[in-house]
């Protein structure tokens, strides 16, 4: 899921932006959702700094201290992978405001048709950054893959095990495999597994087991386990 925060000291415009996401959302069938919205640049600099965001529409003009460049920039710092949208009225803004890794600017007062423009190329954008994202089957709908523990094919489906969570979808298991970021090891028949989330590994059962929960797990089966364990020694924090 692709998680949006909103920032505006204009809270008539921030409930219309809101609103006009949530639609955008629903009928592109988007992953997404928004987690916070607020008027004031304090509070959004600390949920930012304290929970995962994944993209941020935020007014240039403030009514604070600190313009929006001053505040992304201050984001930006801890955060480098957040995707910045600025809202304006201010132009002048917009040398200054590339500085911050900026996505895009829309334009107030703002329109249904543009705003739907810039999120579906911002999708498209996250979907084709495999470091960060991975799409499940050719639909709208993007999993963090830092959140997967492993992969599962059981019959047609395939299963994401997360850390909180599990989501089903279907497609071609060896096709997946091959798609994934260097990180995901194709260890069972069965199973693809992230070793980045792996909390250690018991070699006289062969089972697999992660950090969050620790009650989750997967196996290894013999014909994967010589590459598997090649990979996995190239990782130091796997006991």
């Amino acid at each position: 899921m692709i998680k949006f925060a909103l920032c505006d000291d204009n809270t008539q415009l921030l409930d219309k932006l809101k609103e006009f996401l949530e639609i955008i959302f629903f009928r592109n069938n988007l992953d997404a959702a928004i987690v916070f919205t607020t008027d004031a640049a304090s509070r959004l600099i600390d949920f930012v700094s304290q929970n995962e965001v994944n993209v941020l529409f935020l007014d240039i003009n403030l009514n604070s201290q600190a313009n929006g460049i001053d505040v992304a920039k201050q984001i930006r710092q801890n955060n480098k992978s957040i995707y910045i949208i600025f809202l304006t009225g201010h132009f002048e803004y917009i040398v200054s405001a590339f500085e911050c890794k900026t996505f895009d600017f829309i334009q107030k007062p703002f329109s249904l048709s543009k705003l739907e423009s810039t999120i579906l190329r911002l999708f498209d954008d996250i979907s084709a950054n495999n470091q960060k994202f991975i799409k499940l089957n050719n639909k709208k709908k993007l999993v963090n893959q830092n959140l997967i523990n492993y992969i599962q094919k059981d019959g047609m489906k395939t299963i994401y095990s997360l850390s909180s969570s599990t989501i089903e979808s279907y497609g071609s298991f060896n096709k997946l495999s091959e798609s994934l970021p260097y990180n995901f090891v194709r260890c069972h028949k069965s199973f693809i597994v992230n070793v980045n989330n792996i909390s250690n590994v018991d070699l006289s059962n062969n089972t697999i087991f992660f950090k969050y929960p620790p009650t989750s797990k997967c196996f290894i089966g013999p014909k994967y386990k010589s590459n598997f364990m090649e990979v996995l020694n190239n990782y130091g924090n796997v006991k």
